[in-house]
């Protein structure tokens, strides 16, 4: 199988990449990335001189590369989104543009070409935020988005399905939780943490620290990916997550405990516009279905996080330092 992974330079992404290689061989990937901010393909060193693995530098709203590139695979994987709630606040346009618009030109090149095996990597977000005592999210609750970063992404989500309806494009989408592990973006909670506790900085948590996330290890929630795309239902969302709720004060606590330091290292800011309360999701459908279920404990995949940006220093300087974006410029854009 040749398969089109677009964010591939991205957290979660690049991740993907590595596992998917590794697991299958035979399997060639093209990595489509930008290479915005949040995008660093230093990230794939590590499969740099495969011959099974090509980057292209371009934009998934440019169409004339999307649809050269598409017409080359088999199946197109997106990740491609920009994802921080708090640069969607700032700056919405650029969350429309590349998780609404930027999906449309993936879809129209998937349906251009023979209408293409299409998974699209969404977020628990779209289903707005919960109460304390209700369920957690499930497939069929409603989309209610509470922040423009979750209403690209709902929109996204939407514009999916309605190709699956009316073009009978073969499509499956999945809502995962919060993510965390190695690679991750230092403007995240947890590698933001990490990594200005390492450099001797506070840590700034939002509001009252009681805001509930479902947090789901990196390479659990790619091994979902890897079953929806090859096993899932055509026109059925997944909702992946892990079962384990955590508090930002918790994750906090739990980072300081790990690198033998005290809550003085805590800063307590101005919390979040509209800062959902919590996200939880029920996982069962895909453990029915699928059979998959999460591997790695919170307490295990914490500690090896936090070993692993402790062990990569100069991945995460040269991010905060912005060195990482000289060596993206090295890579060439386009087709």
């Amino acid at each position: 199988m040749k398969l089109l992974v677009t964010g591939g330079s991205g957290f979660i992404g690049s991740n993907f990449i590595h596992m998917m290689l590794h697991r299958y061989p035979h399997y060639e990937i093209i990595n489509l990335d930008l290479l915005t901010y949040a995008g660093n393909e230093a990230t794939n060193e590590c499969v740099r001189n495969n011959p099974r693995y090509t980057f292209v530098r371009g934009d998934i709203c440019n169409p004339t590369i999307v649809d050269e590139l598409v017409s080359k695979v088999d199946a197109i994987v997106h990740f491609a989104a920009e994802s921080h709630v708090d640069n969607s606040i700032k700056n919405s346009l650029s969350f429309v543009m590349t998780n609404v618009m930027g999906t449309h030109t993936l879809l129209e090149a998937a349906r251009r070409h023979g209408n293409k095996r299409f998974h699209h990597i969404s977020t628990d977000e779209v289903y707005g935020h919960l109460h304390h005592d209700e369920d957690p999210f499930h497939e069929h609750t409603p989309h209610r988005p509470r922040s423009p970063y979750s209403a690209s992404k709902a929109s996204s989500d939407h514009l999916v399905m309605s190709y699956f309806h009316t073009h009978g494009l073969p499509v499956t989408i999945s809502n995962c939780s919060n993510n965390y592990g190695r690679f991750q973006f230092p403007e995240k909670l947890i590698p933001l943490f990490v990594t200005n506790l390492l450099e001797g900085k506070k840590v700034p948590l939002y509001g009252d620290g009681l805001n509930v996330r479902d947090w789901i290890h990196v390479d659990d929630h790619n091994n979902a990916v890897d079953k929806i795309l090859h096993h899932g239902q055509i026109g059925h969302t997944y909702c992946v997550g892990a079962s384990s709720e955590k508090t930002n004060k918790e994750i906090t606590y739990k980072i300081l405990e790990l690198m033998n330091l005290g809550e003085d290292r805590i800063e307590f800011v101005e919390d979040r516009k509209g800062h959902d309360r919590r996200y939880a999701i029920n996982s069962g459908k895909i453990q029915s279905e699928l059979l998959w279920t999460p591997q790695i404990s919170f307490d295990e995949g914490i500690t090896q996080t936090v070993e692993w940006y402790i062990a990569n220093a100069q991945w995460w300087k040269n991010i905060k330092s912005g060195e990482y974006k000289k060596s993206n410029d090295t890579y060439a854009t386009g087709v």
